[in-house]
């Protein structure tokens, strides 16, 4: 923190009091960054464990302001260290409001603030990809369901170089099966890619406290081009998540069979979690297993 406190103060010019973690995950750390007063400064700082995340994340963030029609923060650089080590680092605009999972003020506001979060998100599902899919650093020409299959086979080989990965031979099992299962799991998909925010989440908007609007977006993930499915996976961790997703298949339905990817998909980005952190949601990963099991019979 200090050595990071100390580079960042170099790199803006001022001298930093004291640089503090707003929230902290295995990959990636966002600080509060106060002045030489003690003031909170108008941006943040997003340290990643990774190389050029940082980087990708930033000309992700500009394209999707560019594309959609919610406020996106404002990039304003990336600190990278080429000469000795130490984390990249994203600068980025410290926006007002609170978290979409805080309770809207009424039922009404919970409804109005669904309609906004599912327009947004449909301005940017509007953008086709032209025939590309993947993430921002490996985009290439390609069907939906072979450059998936190609993901699970890096991560399950990836995973098989590890012994101790906290995994029970019940859980590689599951792994096992839903690789052979594949091609029927994506039987008749036919969905194109779009431009996708990637790690969409209630805590990944954020909303005015106040009139509980719709402020802004943030915190998107590294795929860029991948199905409208691809996006409504991770709404499943609370009451508020599940209503956001079904309001969003009202407005906008995807394929019957997403029944399923829907559980596929949050087995394996839990096995990426563990592959690249050496951590993963124990919680996630056996709700996923026993929600694609009948699917695997």
């Amino acid at each position: 923190m200090e050595q990071l406190r100390v580079e960042l103060s170099h790199l803006l010019g001022e001298k930093l009091s004291r640089v503090e973690c707003v929230n902290e995950k295995a990959d990636t750390t966002l600080w509060s960054l106060y002045d030489s007063h003690g003031n909170p400064m108008p941006l943040l700082a997003r340290s990643f464990t990774a190389p050029d995340v940082a980087r990708q994340l930033a000309w992700k963030i500009s394209m999707l302001a560019r594309s959609g029609t919610v406020r996106m923060p404002v990039v304003y650089g990336v600190m990278t260290h080429e000469e000795h080590p130490g984390p990249d680092v994203l600068l980025i605009e410290r926006l007002r409001g609170v978290p979409v999972e805080a309770p809207a003020r009424t039922p009404e506001r919970w409804e109005q603030l669904k309609d906004q979060i599912v327009e947004a998100l449909l301005a940017w599902h509007r953008h086709d990809s032209g025939g590309l899919v993947g993430s921002v650093d490996s985009t290439q020409e390609n069907l939906w369901p072979l450059w998936y299959r190609q993901k699970v086979e890096v991560l399950w080989g990836t995973l098989n170089q590890y012994r101790n990965t906290g995994l029970t031979m019940q859980d590689k099992r599951i792994l096992f099966r839903t690789r052979e299962c594949l091609p029927a799991l994506f039987e008749g998909f036919n969905d194109n890619s779009v431009l996708i925010h990637g790690n969409f989440t209630l805590r990944s908007m954020l909303k005015d406290p106040r009139s509980d609007q719709l402020l802004a977006m943030v915190g998107p993930g590294t795929m860029l081009w991948a199905p409208r499915e691809y996006e409504l996976f991770r709404l499943c961790d609370s009451a508020q998540a599940e209503s956001l997703f079904w309001h969003y298949l009202q407005r906008a339905p995807v394929q019957e069979s997403f029944l399923w990817r829907r559980w596929l998909y949050m087995l394996w980005d839990e096995v990426a979690q563990l592959v690249n952190t050496g951590r993963f949601n124990r919680a996630n990963f056996e709700q996923a297993s026993k929600s694609l099991l009948p699917w695997l019979a």
